[in-house]
């Protein structure tokens, strides 16, 4: 007699799910969830791209997500997060619009992965730009010397030790060094003269790694518009033909039950929180 209640209990739960997917897709046009606009909020130093991605990616395959709106505040951070990141939303464009609204700062890597969205839309004093690539190797030898710290070597190759603390950075070694910063640099002016769809030879030109104000980005044609974030989004809905004031959906607002009423079952639902905030990791 359990093992029938509990089946009937599990049948009737299955169906009352069956029932409000079809009742949301039949309401769908009136209560507007096939007019939806994902905000995504990039704030810090790059660290790991992940997050973002992935939340991208959710958003392109989310049909009910019309347009995609990323809210940068980042001043840069590591190479390889800002070009995964770069990368994703180059994908992201080939299917749907992505309109960058850039804040305070949006700067190096933040810049890096504005370039290949379909709008770019700045504050008037936002801090952009700063195309280039810096390492900074610190040289301790004159301390060390004074502490009477010394460091024994053992390594297999000419270079291994290159940029060591302990004696700083020589002629050869800088020659390498300075190589793959010229080669990643250029990488960056690439997908900026890409993005952009920009000479790569003007974007060289602008590529000094000095940084601009918005106002200034707009007249060199790094920037599109110039506006806060509730201008980007209202531009974005005029792009996908959204009327009146579009829906937003961000992270932070998704839950279980909004899930449940688009036909979803969410991710581990009998024991799940009822708001699943994505929670972006920085540097210290």
């Amino acid at each position: 007699m359990r093992v029938r209640k509990s089946v009937v209990i599990i049948g009737a739960f299955l169906l009352t799910l069956f029932l409000l997917s079809v009742f949301v897709t039949l309401v769908q046009k009136d209560v507007g969830l096939k007019d939806r606009i994902a905000l995504v909020r990039i704030e810090g130093p790059l660290v790991d791209g992940k997050a973002a991605i992935d939340e991208i990616k959710e958003y392109v395959k989310d049909k009910s997500i019309k347009a995609i709106v990323v809210r940068i505040n980042s001043p840069g951070g590591g190479v390889v997060p800002s070009q995964e990141i770069h990368d994703e939303i180059k994908k992201a464009v080939q299917t749907k619009k992505v309109v960058v609204s850039m804040g305070s700062v949006a700067a190096s890597g933040g810049y890096y992965i504005s370039a290949s969205a379909s709008r770019i839309i700045a504050n008037p004093g936002t801090i952009t730009g700063s195309i280039g690539v810096i390492m900074q190797i610190p040289n301790l030898k004159g301390l060390f010397e004074k502490l009477g710290v010394k460091a024994d070597v053992v390594k297999s190759g000419k270079h291994k030790e290159m940029a060591s603390i302990f004696r700083g950075i020589g002629d050869e070694e800088r020659k390498i060094v300075q190589g793959v910063m010229d080669d990643v640099h250029e990488q960056f002016i690439v997908a900026v003269a890409e993005g952009r769809k920009m000479p790569v030879e003007t974007v060289r030109e602008l590529a000094d790694g000095r940084i601009y104000s918005g106002n200034q980005a707009k007249q060199i044609g790094l920037v599109d518009e110039l506006g806060d974030l509730e201008y980007a989004v209202s531009v974005t809905a005029k792009m996908v033909g959204i009327k009146g004031e579009p829906e937003i959906v961000t992270k932070k607002e998704k839950n279980a039950l909004m899930e449940i009423l688009r036909g979803e079952i969410p991710e581990g639902f009998l024991k799940y929180a009822p708001n699943l905030e994505l929670k972006y990791q920085y540097m210290p």
